[in-house]
This record gives structure tokens, C-alpha cells and sequence, in this order.
């Protein structure tokens, strides 16, 4: 028999609408799928799921038992303007460093969930083998997050790293890649090829990455820099993550 939940004030649905707060996601464990192709992907991966949410007459996920909700309920639950007609909850993922990772990217200080959930479907798409959140970084399972990585944020282990010894000994062998403007110091990304296991390392659009970062890439590594127009001092993040994962991987 299908559940069925008409109140905003039911208890299910107070605790989904908490999980819209990191303080809660980070406690409980959980985080909200929302659409279609999101709860889609996760249940072929084997995302547990522990409530899902359908409009009233959404037949879609009729298998998995969903409990069938009001457009009102639906709204309260989800986190954009136009709620979709399912949401779900599910349980985060666990996931262990892997020796044989050699294509890494690193993410200092990203604030923009959108930009980081671009980041992560253009990682998958270009065969990285894992990311790095390093510093005050915005959380994996931020909603807008999980929608802008569409269906991608399970296809690629994400570790959060904040101090840096923890970071050079994780990466001990690998060479470290700073993404920076032009300078003497920096070489073309034209120009740049290496055998080596790869850390690329970006920060944000506004202040770049930290100092103890560029050092680390001066001092093990290597600076790059994309070539482009006089015209034109930076690009959007996500798109500098895409031109070099593209030239480098492809």
C-alpha cells in the first residue's frame, strides 16, 4: 500500500527539510537527491535511499515504494524555485585513498556549490581518477552541488583535506600543479606535458590559491597557465578546470 503524506508538518518531512543545513547532513549522514535523472543515477550506483518523495500520480519510481506527497510538501522538501516531482534522501559514501590514483585535481577554498558540482561532472568526463577539497571548501553535498554535478558525484571519490602535511603526505609522489596567471615563473599550458602522476591544484577566482600551495608547486613541481587574450585577466573556474583537464586528458 502506497504511503501517502499531505502535511508540511509531518515529522519525515521536518527531518528532510533539515538536510537542506550542512549541520545536518554532516550529523545525520544523509543528503536530498532531487529530480529525476539525480535519483535516477544514484539508485543504478547503489545509493541507499532512505525516503523517497513523488508528487501525487508520479508513477516513475513506483518499484522502490515511494511515499506519494502534495505539490505543497514537495516545495517544502526541495531546495529550488520550481520544485520537481520526486525527491529523495540518501545515505552519503565512504570512500578510500587509492595508490594507483595518478590524475588528481585540487579544489582550495571553493565557495560556489555550482562551480564545484560543474567541476566534479567535468572531472569524470576527462577520466580524473579523484578531488581533493582542500581548505574551507563549500560541502560535497550541498544541494545545488549535487544537481550541477548531474548524476556524477558518486562517480569519483572526494576527499576533504585541511592541513597541509596531511596533503603532502597523501600526494608525496605525485607532481604538484599550480594553475596561475602568467608570470615568469609559469610555463604555457602548450607547453606542459609530464609522465608523472598528476596533482592539479586550483584555487578560486578571486584570490587564487594560497601561498603554501604556489610554494609547494615552485618548490616540487610546476606553475601552468592557460594562454588567452590581453584582454581577458581570468576565466571562470570551472571553465579553467575544463580547458586544462581537456588538454592534459584527453
Amino acid at each position: 500500500m502506497t504511503t501517502k503524506i499531505t502535511s508540511v508538518n509531518n515529522d519525515t518531512v521536518k527531518e528532510a527539510v533539515k538536510l537542506q543545513q550542512r549541520k545536518y547532513r554532516d550529523e545525520s549522514g544523509l543528503f536530498l537527491l532531487e529530480g529525476e535523472k539525480c535519483i535516477e543515477e544514484a539508485i543504478e550506483y547503489g545509493i541507499k535511499i532512505e525516503h523517497l518523495f513523488v508528487l501525487e500520480g508520479y508513477d516513475k519510481f513506483s518499484e522502490q515504494n515511494p511515499t506519494e506527497v502534495t505539490e505543497a510538501v514537495l516545495s517544502k522538501i526541495s531546495t529550488t524555485t520550481s520544485a520537481p516531482k520526486c525527491v529523495a534522501v540518501g545515505h552519503m559514501i565512504k570512500r578510500e585513498w587509492n595508490k594507483s590514483f595518478k590524475r588528481v585535481v585540487l579544489l582550495e577554498d571553493i565557495k560556489d556549490a555550482g562551480n564545484l558540482g560543474t567541476i566534479i561532472r567535468t572531472s569524470c568526463a576527462f577520466g580524473v581518477d579523484a578531488i581533493i577539497l582542500y581548505g574551507d571548501t563549500v560541502d560535497l553535498y550541498n544541494p545545488k552541488c549535487v544537481r550541477a554535478s548531474v548524476g556524477n558525484l558518486w562517480k569519483i571519490p572526494v576527499f576533504n583535506i585541511k592541513k597541509f602535511d596531511e596533503l603532502k603526505k597523501l600526494c608525496c609522489d605525485f607532481l604538484p600543479v599550480s594553475t596561475l596567471p602568467k608570470s615568469n615563473n609559469t610555463t604555457y599550458l602548450n607547453n606542459f606535458s609530464s609522465e608523472r602522476k598528476l596533482l592539479l591544484m586550483f584555487g578560486t577566482e578571486s584570490s587564487g590559491l594560497s601561498d603554501e600551495l604556489k610554494n609547494y608547486a615552485d618548490t616540487y613541481g610546476q606553475a601552468v597557465t592557460i594562454e588567452m587574450g590581453d584582454s581577458v585577466e581570468s576565466l571562470n573556474l570551472s571553465i579553467s578546470v575544463g580547458v586544462i583537464l581537456y588538454k592534459l586528458f584527453a
